[in-house]
């Protein structure tokens, strides 16, 4: 039986979204009812479309018996985690020509990392990046000359804005594809002590470089729990990709062959025949809450509180932070992986992965049961893939193989979610609690206020930040200059902390998702540019963050005060980010899915 309070918050979500999914499903309908793409394209245009292909697969193409797979690549050789997809289209043909069917690349799209962009200008645009790939997505598509799609995408912005883009074609079968974790470098600990003790001044350059190049050292995603793993996450709990498979190691045999499966399966769904299931019957409400609950089981990336909302909408569904923050009240953290814990990503894989934490969560009670993953059914979710003998088989996960990382049985790490909405005069935040000690959740102190991290790492190398504060960070919301992640704070906070400190952080702008010990309420709406509370803001004001009862206060009087104002577009003007201004001035507010498409 699922809980009581997940029925009660589905219930809610299906009310709100009832006009807005109606009008998806009817725009999905359309597109479906006009059938095979192929088949309404002029000779001109097929010739176009086939003109680069080779003979056999111009033949097979033109046949319109079999599928045409559209390829949507995020594939760069600079991103660690989109690296290992640069021979994935060749394999993807290779293995589907043995049945008649073809693959082509429709479009490649954007693929920036925040961590070669933290604390840089280009990281200004990172979160605008989203909804640039959601529309390329779309773009790519719009050849309509394919019956299913693979998306080739895993990290921060780029895999949620490739669903978005795949929902406006919602009437294809569409599977995500991993590309898998890096082998573990260092621990979490050794590389959160050399950039503290570096932001301290304690040790040079040299030895930080050392350390992050030991950290991040190969192809495959990043080993902490993060952004982009929580992707990954999540979009297997919502049924997007083959059981298991979001964590297996790049260029591995295991690897090769469930992208081989995957693109067999995909080719196979056939419009009418009884295995077809498009992207609208498996993106719903209740899927979304399924990945939902994940993403609070796990203690997942704060910056999914906005991801979650944008592709919702772009399902038709209007998701909101009250639902997710509901939801966290009843959903126990069941996952410690950095910065949640000591573990990383390949610990989480070796205790269960994915279904192992499903398997949790569904012997709780806390999941729904009547989802249609693109790949089987429900059951199908707690399997683990294996090579037998050289034949990829799936045996039933029996659960948690090491309680430390993934939960055991009626255990718990904490009794609520690991993200939690913050309500009060300051407007709406987000906060992420599971990494945060219980003896931290409670700060009240006085504000010191900047406008940017940079001026925060000047106050710090200066002693002013010796003291009980909560560093307050405004005009750095979507509005204003694109909602950067300020991952600079997190080791100056850490070491104020350490000091022996009550400190907190309040602002408009995000963190990485990888950011931990520091309470901190982010995404704060409104934001300062537009009107939100957060900028009446002065040095010296009480500010009570409470983490236990959810309350982000000013206790300081501001009646009469003006806005603090800021002409934050002037220095949105160079290293490519003048082309967004038009972006910034129409840009939702985080609480919306900080969106200009959906």
């Amino acid at each position: 039986m699922t809980h009581q309070v997940i029925l009660d918050v589905t219930q809610r979500l299906v009310g709100r979204s009832k006009e807005a999914r109606a009008a998806f499903l009817a725009r999905t309908e359309v597109q479906a009812e006009a059938g095979k793409g192929r088949v309404g394209l002029s000779c001109g245009n097929l010739a176009h479309a086939v003109a680069a292909s080779c003979s056999s697969e111009k033949k097979n193409i033109l046949d319109f018996t079999h599928s045409n797979v559209a390829l949507i690549s995020a594939y760069n050789d600079m991103l660690s985690a989109h690296q290992p997809y640069q021979h994935y289209p060749d394999q993807i043909k290779q293995v589907l020509s043995g049945y008649g069917h073809t693959a082509q690349v429709a479009g490649c799209v954007p693929a920036m990392c925040d961590g070669v962009t933290q604390g840089q200008a280009g990281m200004d645009m990172s979160l605008f990046s989203r909804d640039l790939i959601a529309q390329s997505t779309a773009l790519s598509l719009s050849h309509n000359v394919f019956d299913a799609t693979l998306l080739l995408g895993i990290c921060d912005k780029i895999a949620p804005g490739q669903l978005m883009g795949a929902l406006s074609y919602a009437h294809l079968p569409t599977a995500f594809v991993p590309a898998g974790l890096m082998a573990t470098g260092i621990s979490n600990e050794e590389k959160v002590d050399v950039r503290q003790k570096y932001a301290a001044g304690e040790v040079g350059k040299d030895a930080l470089l050392d350390m992050e190049c030991r950290a991040y050292h190969s192809a495959g995603t990043c080993t902490f729990y993060g952004t982009a793993n929580t992707n990954q996450l999540v979009f297997e709990a919502m049924g997007l990709m083959l059981p298991g498979s979001a964590f297996i190691h790049p260029h591995t045999e295991l690897r090769k062959a469930l992208t081989d499966h995957a693109a067999l399966k995909i080719a196979a769904m056939n419009a009418g025949s009884a295995n077809f299931r498009p992207l609208s019957e498996v993106v719903t409400e209740k899927s979304l809450i399924n990945g939902i609950i994940a993403l609070l089981a796990s203690g997942g990336s704060t910056n999914h509180t906005i991801h979650m909302l944008a592709v919702a909408r772009a399902a038709g569904l209007i998701l909101t932070w009250q639902d997710i923050s509901d939801l966290s009240e009843v959903v126990p953290l069941l996952a410690r992986v950095y910065p949640n814990g000591p573990a990383d990503m390949n610990a989480f894989q070796e205790a269960g992965g994915v279904p192992a934490l499903l398997h949790r969560l569904d012997e709780s009670g806390l999941l729904h049961r009547d989802v249609k993953p693109v790949f089987g059914e429900f059951e199908d979710q707690m399997t683990l893939p294996t090579l037998v003998d050289g034949k990829l088989t799936w045996t039933p996960c029996g659960g948690s193989q090491d309680g430390e990382v993934i939960a055991a049985p009626t255990q718990a790490f904490q009794n609520t979610g690991g993200t939690r909405v913050l309500h009060g005069n300051l407007g709406k935040a987000v906060v992420k609690v599971s990494a945060v000690k219980e003896d931290q959740r409670i700060i009240e102190a006085p504000a010191i206020l900047f406008q940017c991290q940079h001026e925060v790492e000047a106050a710090y190398k200066r002693g002013e930040l010796n003291q009980d504060c909560i560093v307050v960070v405004t005009h750095n919301g979507p509005a204003a200059n694109g909602m950067p992640e300020l991952h600079k704070l997190m080791p100056i906070l850490g070491n104020v902390q350490k000091a022996g400190y009550k400190v907190a952080l309040v602002t408009d702008g995000r963190l990485s998702g990888a950011s931990g010990k520091i309470p901190s309420a982010i995404h704060v709406s409104p934001e300062a540019i537009r009107g939100g509370a957060i900028g009446l803001v002065r040095n010296g004001d009480i500010i009570r963050v409470d983490c236990q009862t959810g309350e982000l206060n000013n206790l300081s009087d501001v009646a009469g005060r003006e806005l603090l104002e800021m002409d934050t577009e002037a220095k949105q003007q160079t290293w490519g980010r003048g082309f967004f201004s038009v972006i910034r001035q129409s840009v939702s507010s985080a609480e919306e899915g900080a969106s200009f498409i959906v």
